[in-house]
Parts: C-alpha cells; structure tokens; sequence
C-alpha cells in the first residue's frame, strides 16, 4: 500500500510527460490556470496616463514557471479561446475583428515572446539575469511583429502611419510597465516556480 502511495505522490511531483509521450493531467491544469491567469490579468486596467493591463506580466509569468513548451501551448490557447469569441483579451473583448484587428498583432506576437523567452530560458537556465535578459528579447520581439502588424492594418483600413507614429503610439507609452512587468513576473517564477514540475 505505501508503494502505491509513493507511486502516485512521485507521479503528481513529477508533471512530466508519461513515456509515450502523453500530456499528463497535471500539465493540462497549469496550462488551464496560466489561460485563466492570462485573461484575468488582460481584464485589470491600471489606470495612468495611458492604461495598459497586466496581460504581458501573465505571459511572461506563465513561460517563465511551465517552460517553453507548455507556456507556449498555453499561450496559443489564450488566443485560440479569444479568437472564437470568449472574451478573454482586454475590456472583456474577444473575437477575430479583436484578433486581426490594428493591436492584435500584439496579441499573436506573444507566441514568439513565449517561444523566445522559454527557448532561451531553457537552454541557458532561470538565473536571474538570463530570465531578464530572455523576457526583454521576447518582448522586443512580440512589439517588432506587433508593431509591422500595426502598420499594416491601419494603412489598410484607415491611412498611412509611419513607424515612428506607431511605435509613439503602440509601443513607447508601454515599455516602462512591461519592464516593470517582467521584473514581477521574476519574482513570482522564484517564488512559486520550484513548485511546479
């Protein structure tokens, strides 16, 4: 009976993926938690001079304690959640008119910000520099795509914006909060990541 019991606690302390190659329960319900983090987060509004909403603190938070892979996995589900109409991005918003809209790109690039960030985490480790430096790039790299996204559709559907405008738009107002963000999001992983295996 107390070979069964380890049996089961090594297997719940372990959130691996079985032999075969199967999620386990386990990764599915923190992938379910960092979704309903990553809305939850994308509904609070911090009111300043130009609000913005703790979405990127949820994303960073989320590969930084799961990993690439199932970071990444939880991401694309958040956008696949948003993009069939579960309002779940900012303002309680959801659908594809929100998604490929002139700020979705944003929302799209925080794949490449899972990827990189998780990537880069899991080849050099979560010191803390590497997790800094690893979040800054997939942050640079979620505004580049997001920004070109930006251009597009607004020169699309309205007039020609240049990049300047749309970075003093999109991006500057916002580079302050989410360094602020990724430095929360860091002493989270160091409280709670040791937890999650």
């Amino acid at each position: 009976m107390s070979e069964t019991v380890n049996s089961i606690n090594n297997e719940v302390k372990s959130g691996a993926k079985s032999e075969n190659g199967k999620w386990k329960a386990l990764d599915m319900a923190y992938i379910g938690i960092c979704v309903a983090l990553m809305a939850v987060c994308s509904w609070i509004s911090i009111p300043t001079t130009v609000p913005f909403t703790l979405q990127t603190f949820a994303v960073f938070a989320t590969v930084a304690i799961l990993g690439m892979k199932r970071g990444t996995v939880a991401v694309i589900v958040y956008i696949i959640l948003g993009a069939i109409g579960v309002p779940v991005f900012a303002g309680f918003s959801g659908g594809f008119g929100t998604l490929f809209g002139t700020t979705g790109g944003y929302i799209i690039g925080f794949v490449f910000t899972a990827l990189i960030t998780g990537g880069i985490m899991k080849a050099f480790g979560k010191k803390v520099w590497v997790m800094a430096m690893a979040m800054v790039l997939g942050l640079v790299a979620c505004y580049a795509f997001g920004t070109v996204w930006f251009i597009y559709v607004y020169t699309s559907t309205k007039s020609a914006v240049g990049i300047m405008t749309a970075l003093s738009w999109c991006v500057v107002p916002f580079i302050i909060p989410d360094l602020c963000k990724i430095a929360l999001a860091i002493l989270l992983e160091k409280r709670v990541g040791r937890f999650v295996k």
